[in-house]
């Protein structure tokens, strides 16, 4: 098969390297992809959705991934579907999960699915007047797409007054910060699994635990994620009770209002002393929950794709590595604010020599005819190391990225130490 994974990230560094290793893949498209994939992916360029199904046609590409939420919320899937392409991802409908957390929100409201208290607001000065008497700490959302990074805790008025308004007034993070949604902080810890879906029938993976604050200790701006690992055994014993609550009723309502979900469902939820909540659905894989999830899977992950595309996910069977995944994400140091770009990425060869570690490429780019590769952009790049034991895997990962430097490197020295 010829297959095209749309996007440009570490999650999509990670799609192409598993596809690679596939024995029923021919060959591997990214688009636009990033220069860090060019041993693994022909690239394409992105330039608009009849342009790429131009592409699709021009090189007989037999199945499409799409990776990021952006695609997915702007309706490529609806696009390439009705031109009878084969592609992995829901409507643009069904993508309202993520795009919308008022109209996620309102649905697990309708469905009973466990979520925190919340109200939604249009207007500045009425959620203003809702904070005066909110009890603290509250969780502020902006409704719309913000790459991760439109939520804040806030543990005063003073605080929360200031979100909504670089939200709402200020516009901070476009028009996704238009509407808000308030909600009621909660207490627990946090972890998260994938659903492969075919609309009828669903399988899920294994739990992972990501890290979004930028500082170690979890404290500072959240971000698109600065590493995660695989898989989070504190979160096994609820695996009944979270398809239970969680992802069934979900997908029985879906279908109840006429909504067809068919591809990857990421469930990020918080443990607490009642059980587990819903803090936000994807519809995509996570980044960096992929780099971790992906290098345990030993199930052809074609063959997934494949049973989501036919509807056959009921005959599918997960199988996954006894072994754990450490996933730590490189950033510019000043990201998620300012940050340079353009600083030359050094990885010592020894690096390529250790087993059980993978090295995937996000916002990289080259300025010369060499092989170099220079930073372009926040999270720069990811390292995933597997061994036995988690803490082998931590030992690992760190032992690994000090074999990679380029100025101004940044990354949380915690990543799976914290683990409640």
């Amino acid at each position: 098969m010829k297959v095209l994974v749309i996007g440009n990230g570490g999650r999509e560094s990670a799609i192409v390297r598993t596809l690679s290793k596939s024995s029923k893949v021919s060959q591997v498209f990214a688009s636009p992809g990033n220069v860090g994939m060019l041993k693994e992916a022909k690239l394409l360029e992105f330039k608009s959705f009849q342009d790429t199904y131009n592409e699709i046609v021009n090189n007989r590409i037999d199945l499409v991934i799409v990776g990021p939420e952006q695609y997915l919320s702007e309706g490529i899937v609806d696009y390439l579907s009705e031109r009878k392409v084969p592609v992995i991802g829901p409507t643009k409908q069904a993508a309202m999960l993520e795009s919308s957390k008022v109209y996620a929100k309102e649905l697990m409201q309708r469905y009973n699915i466990p979520t925190a208290e919340f109200a939604s607001f249009t207007s500045l000065k009425d959620a203003q007047n809702y904070i005066k008497k909110a009890k603290y700490p509250l969780v502020i959302k902006a409704d719309g797409l913000a790459a991760g990074k439109g939520v804040v805790i806030a543990d005063n008025y003073e605080q929360a007054s200031n979100a909504l308004v670089q939200m709402m007034d200020e516009l901070a993070f476009g028009n996704a910060g238009a509407r808000v949604v308030i909600e009621e902080y909660l207490v627990g810890w946090e972890g998260s699994v994938f659903a492969f879906t075919d609309g009828d029938d669903y399988k899920l993976t294994i739990f992972s635990q990501d890290h979004k604050r930028i500082l170690d200790g979890d404290l500072g701006a959240n971000t698109g994620g600065m590493g995660a690992y695989a898989p989070l055994d504190l979160a096994a014993p609820y695996i009944q009770e979270i398809e239970k609550s969680v992802f069934q009723p979900l997908f029985n309502g879906l279908k109840k209002e006429g909504v067809k979900y068919q591809g990857i469902l990421y469930a990020g939820m918080i443990f607490t002393e009642k059980g587990p909540y819903v803090l936000e659905y994807n519809c995509r894989l996570g980044d960096p929950e992929t780099q971790a999830v992906l290098p345990l899977l030993k199930t052809d992950f074609i063959d997934i794709c494949e049973a989501i595309d036919s509807e056959q996910i009921r005959h599918l069977n997960l199988e996954w590595s006894d072994q754990y995944a450490v996933n730590i994400v490189a950033a510019s140091q000043g990201y998620p604010d300012k940050y340079d770009k353009g600083k030359l990425i050094t990885v010592d060869p020894k690096l390529y020599d250790i087993e059980g570690v993978e090295l995937f490429y996000a916002n990289v780019a080259k300025k010369d005819n060499s092989d170099n590769l220079y930073t372009d952009g926040g999270r720069v790049l990811s390292l995933t190391a597997l061994a036995e034991s988690l803490d082998d895997s931590i030992v690992k990962a760190y032992s690994a990225m000090d074999l990679i430097h380029f100025e101004n490197m940044y990354y949380r020295k915690d990543i799976a130490r914290n683990r409640s």
